[in-house]
């Protein structure tokens, strides 16, 4: 039944009128209808295009050019129209057409006779028409159309494509599984109740409860946040939306708004479902960061949008809960993180030495390894290594093992690996000079005689002096035990003391210093200041926190300094100091242990590589050799939690 008055249809016709329907053929009648007004009142006269024969009307005749010219001298024509490549003469009523012949005489002769002439347009109305307007219009519209196309297609959707993320983002089943996702055990623990809810709502619907909103994990990059999701998609058996942050962001203001509205609008029809927001940073940045008032950019405006519709939605009617990964949780707005839009916040950090070992078994699942592979030497060697770093090694010792056709991948191919990882390439084809080697082996040798002698210090896995990476001439591989997430201060001091043994080992021994020693002597004075200024861990400067680092999982974070000039005085004074006390007191164990470090330098300058075991040996027989009591820290059995790892592995 029509409720209008009248019984009319409504003035729009819904949106379906002949003008919403062909866009293409509007644009062409407008066209063309521009085309004939704009003939109509030209100067040119409008359509007549016949010059002086124009308005005649009469029988036409063909002739040949000698013909016309004949009547013409003997007067039998009225007029004649010269065109560019035809003449026509009247004679009488019958219009007489011939060939146009480059004849300079026949202008002579319609003057002697006083016959009129005058030239003509041979083009018709409709070659004018098509060549001169409607052509460059259809060329011109195609170029549009074109465009138009492509941004469409590069924008997702929607008038020209702006606006709308239909094309942007379409749901998918992931078939990663918790199995799938090692080494994040806490992690997995706290979203398995939300592939729980969307599998039986009801348990939690009938007891009040309400599942989170959103849920965000942080964590440092290549920890597998993003798997992670995936794995809760795939368990959960339901729609994934995956969509960047990024994808959020264009020039055009409002479309990001646009695009979240779209995104969630389709993630409500197919629920339950999960939304997946990755790096979530780059919409959800703190609103007060632009200074007092803010903006109204359009990151801003994406952002306000996300927070209403976070709100708008219930988890109870339509579950669609919206998972958000970020690598700078310190960057995001305090709106955002409240409870009710992400009620949790996961850490999905780097794996320690268990989290390690599963992971290398899951990413070993599909590559050929020999039996004797030690999987507990890998993991003991990667401390600090995030799941990506894991899985890239391993693939690195099989291509490794491919380039040397071997069946199976060894353990040195793992070895190999994790210094092409962790270090770089080894630059087996650059020459180096005997003086320079000499140089790096004492430098190297003093590294590792301070490590092994020096409580605190991390053991000392393999020295070499064969070059690799940008810059490394030699490097002395130290490898912990276990992750540590809290240090002592003589460990400080402990590592402060084999970062200035290279140096020393130079003066001591050769008398002379090189450059070799810069990033070593920097990063000591970024401990000392560290223990200074942020910590309390100085007697000099008492237990006040004079400089404030703001969390974050990626380097290079900004630092807010709260002293005075006085201060920073008193602060590069103790650091001087400092150095130069542990610097002497460094030479002075080098020199007891002269002799050790001779050999050292022996052996690697012959092998050019030398093993921790192979370095405790020498040190050992040193001090066995001349009664001293030994110095040695290392101690293998001293780990629980390996030792643990090991009788459960």
């Amino acid at each position: 039944m029509n409720n209008n008055p009248n019984n009319q249809p409504p003035q729009n016709g819904g949106g379906n009128n002949f003008f919403n329907k062909n866009p293409i053929g509007v644009f062409i009648i407008f066209a063309l209808i521009l085309i004939v007004v704009f003939k109509a009142i030209s100067p040119s006269g409008g359509f007549d295009s016949g010059g002086v024969l124009g308005s005649v009307s009469g029988e036409s005749r063909n002739v040949t050019y000698s013909e016309l010219k004949s009547q013409i001298k003997n007067s039998q024509v009225s007029m004649v129209s010269i065109g560019s490549s035809t003449i026509k003469a009247q004679v009488g009523n019958v219009i007489y057409t011939a060939k146009r012949v480059d004849d300079p005489e026949l202008v002579q002769i319609l003057e002697s006779r006083k016959i009129p002439y005058g030239a003509y347009n041979e083009s018709n109305f409709l070659t004018d028409l098509l060549f001169s307007w409607v052509l460059p219009l259809v060329i011109f519209f195609g170029i549009w159309m074109f465009l138009a196309n492509r941004m469409q297609r590069n924008m997702g959707g929607g008038m020209l494509g702006i606006g709308s993320s239909k094309n942007l983002v379409s749901a998918e089943k992931p078939k990663v599984k918790f199995s799938d996702v090692a080494g994040v055990e806490e992690a997995k623990e706290e979203v398995k109740e939300i592939v729980d809810f969307l599998k039986n709502p009801e348990r939690y619907i009938s007891l009040g409860a309400k599942i989170p909103k959103g849920v965000l994990l942080v964590g440092p990059p290549g920890t597998g946040k993003t798997l992670l999701a995936k794995a809760v998609a795939g368990e959960a058996d339901v729609p994934f939306f995956s969509v960047s942050g990024s994808s959020f962001i264009e020039m055009f203001v409002g479309v990001g708004a646009s695009r979240v509205r779209d995104l969630f609008d389709n993630a409500k029809k197919q629920a339950p479902a999960i939304v997946f927001i990755d790096e979530i940073d780059a919409i959800g940045k703190s609103r007060t960061a632009g200074g007092i008032g803010g903006g109204n950019d359009e990151r801003e405006q994406t952002l306000n949008q996300l927070l209403a519709e976070m709100d708008g939605f219930g988890s109870e009617s339509s579950p669609v809960i919206v998972l958000a990964a970020t690598n700078r949780p310190e960057t995001l707005d305090a709106a955002l993180l409240r409870p009710g839009r992400f009620d949790r916040q996961v850490l999905v950090d780097r794996p320690d030495f268990d989290g390690r070992m599963a992971i290398l078994k899951v990413h070993m699942r599909d590559v050929k390894f020999a039996r004797d592979i030690d999987i507990e030497e890998i993991a003991r060697l990667t401390v600090g290594f995030a799941g990506a770093d894991l899985a890239n090694i391993i693939n690195e010792a099989a291509l490794l093992a491919g380039r040397e056709a071997k069946a199976e991948v060894e353990q040195k191919d793992l070895l190999e690996a994790i210094e092409r990882v962790g270090i770089g390439l080894a630059k087996k084809s650059r020459r180096v000079s005997p003086i320079e080697k000499r140089i790096v082996a004492y430098h190297e040798s003093g590294h590792a005689l301070i490590a092994e002698l020096t409580k605190g210090a991390m053991p000392v896995s393999k020295v070499t002096i064969v070059p690799r990476g940008l810059s490394a001439a030699g490097y002395t591989l130290n490898s912990p035990f276990e992750n540590r997430y809290l240090h002592q201060r003589h460990e400080i001091f402990a590592e402060i003391d084999t970062f200035l043994a290279g140096r020393a080992a130079e003066d001591v021994f050769l008398g002379e210093i090189t450059d070799g020693a810069g990033n070593d002597l920097q990063r000591a004075t970024d401990m000392l200041k560290f223990m200074a200024t942020q910590v309390g861990m100085t007697d000099a400067l008492g237990l006040a926190v004079l400089e404030k680092q703001q969390y974050s999982f990626l380097n290079g974070g900004q630092s807010i300094k709260d002293y005075s000039e006085v201060t920073a005085v008193k602060i590069d004074e103790y650091v001087r100091k400092t150095l130069d006390e542990r610097y002497a007191a460094v030479k002075e164990t080098l020199r007891t242990y002269a002799p050790a470090i001779e050999e050292m330098v022996k052996a690697l300058y012959e092998k050019e590589t030398v093993s921790g075991e192979q370095i405790v040996e020498i040190i050992s027989k040193f001090e066995k050799d001349n009664g001293m009591p030994t110095r040695l820290v290392r101690n293998l059995g001293a780990n629980d939690d390996i030792e643990s790892a090991k009788s459960e592995a």
